[in-house]
Order: C-alpha cells, then sequence, then structure tokens
C-alpha cells in the first residue's frame, strides 16, 4: 500500500495575538518514536505554556493526539486533521504555544493550531512511498543508450550506477510496472541485458 510521510523534522512559527506558535514535525514509526519525539520537543520549550501534539502511524493503525491543556477538541483533534487531510502517516506533528495574554476563543485556538501543523507540514520534505522492485540491470556500454531511453518512460529511480568493465544499475520501479520494464527491456536488448529482481519493498518517489 502507498503512502505519503516526511524525510526528515522540520519546523515553522507564527504568531497570533501576541502568542507564539511554532509546529515542528518528524517522522515516526513507532509509538515509542513518536512519544520520543514529544518529549523531546516538552524539553525544549518547558516554560511553553502547552504542547499540543498528534502522530499517525501506519502499523497498527494507530492514531493519537492530546490537547496539553486547551480546552478540548480545539488544539489536538485540529492537528490530528491537518495531519489526516494531508494524507501523511508515520507522522508525529508537535504544536508549542507560548500565551501572549490574549484569548483567542475556540475557533481562534482551532485555526491556530491547525494553521501551525499545516506551516509545519509545508516545510517538511513529502516521501511518496510506493511499493516497488529493487532491480539491479547489468549491461554492456553498447545497450546502455537503449535501456536509458526506456526507465524514464516506467518512471523508474536510479539509486546508484557503477560504469566499471560493464555497466551496472541499481533502480527502483513501481510494482505494478515492474513485468512490463523487465519485458521491454529484454526485448529491446535481444536477451542480453541480465535483470536482477531483488525482491519487493517500499521505496521514495519524492514528491518534491
Amino acid at each position: 500500500m502507498d503512502y505519503l510521510t516526511v524525510s526528515a523534522p522540520a519546523q515553522a512559527s507564527f504568531i497570533e495575538k501576541r502568542s507564539e506558535f511554532i509546529g515542528y514535525i518528524s517522522p515516526v514509526t513507532t509509538n515509542d518514536e513518536a512519544v520520543a519525539f514529544i518529549n523531546s520537543i516538552k524539553a525544549q520549550h518547558r516554560k511553553a505554556k502547552h504542547n499540543v501534539y498528534a502522530y499517525i502511524l501506519r502499523k497498527d493503525n494507530i492514531s493519537r493526539y492530546s490537547d496539553d491543556g486547551e480546552p478540548q477538541g480545539t488544539a489536538g483533534a485540529p492537528v490530528l486533521d491537518v495531519i489526516a487531510k494531508r494524507g501523511l502517516t508515520d507522522v508525529c506533528v508537535v504544536v508549542t504555544r507560548y500565551f501572549g495574554g490574549i484569548l483567542l476563543g475556540g475557533g481562534g485556538l482551532v485555526r491556530a493550531y491547525s494553521h501551525a501543523a499545516s506551516i509545519a507540514c509545508d516545510a517538511a520534505e513529502i516521501k511518496d512511498m510506493r511499493l516497488c522492485h529493487k532491480l539491479w540491470i547489468t549491461t554492456d556500454y553498447g545497450l546502455y543508450g537503449k535501456i536509458a531511453y526506456i526507465l524514464p518512460n516506467y518512471g523508474a529511480v536510479t539509486l546508484s550506477s557503477d560504469f566499471g568493465s560493464d555497466i551496472s544499475l541499481e533502480i527502483l520501479v513501481t510494482s505494478d510496472k515492474c513485468q512490463a520494464l523487465a519485458d521491454e527491456l529484454t526485448e529491446a536488448t535481444n536477451g542480453a541485458v541480465r535483470i536482477e529482481d531483488r525482491g519487493e519493498m517500499h521505496g521514495n518517489f519524492s514528491v518534491r
């Protein structure tokens, strides 16, 4: 099953009626990793009024959130909603608030926490993780041009290349296109290309 996540932690902040909201996002794959990230942000901002969080994990389909002292439904749930609407998983978002002395009201809080989560997501590099096959392709220099022409037609991602006595390419191709690619490469090279399928996995086909 394909999914979207983030490649590395990111953050962004803004001021709303003297309250500072700092949104943090990080890739996580387990409940323990999410809790560790949340605690690390809390440790950085011990004087903050609130450290609201939400996270979604692929494993066991877990989603959790906390308002951390804000009125119920005005903080953690909006953050979780942003993550879900972005289609992100295996991510944790923490929004730190330094209270500026002016009450925002229920609607204002929802908008502020939603915005903080959104700009944190915008600051992160999104990874498009798709079910794919890793192929190791070996060919001679005379056939490389044909292969290099074919690979982009299947959206293949080149992980590594070795230009030695022969040319070796390590590529990722989505599972639905794997067999068709192998067939076309074999036909285009009259069977001279060597293709080793190193198994199915989730690979990164980055959105940006």
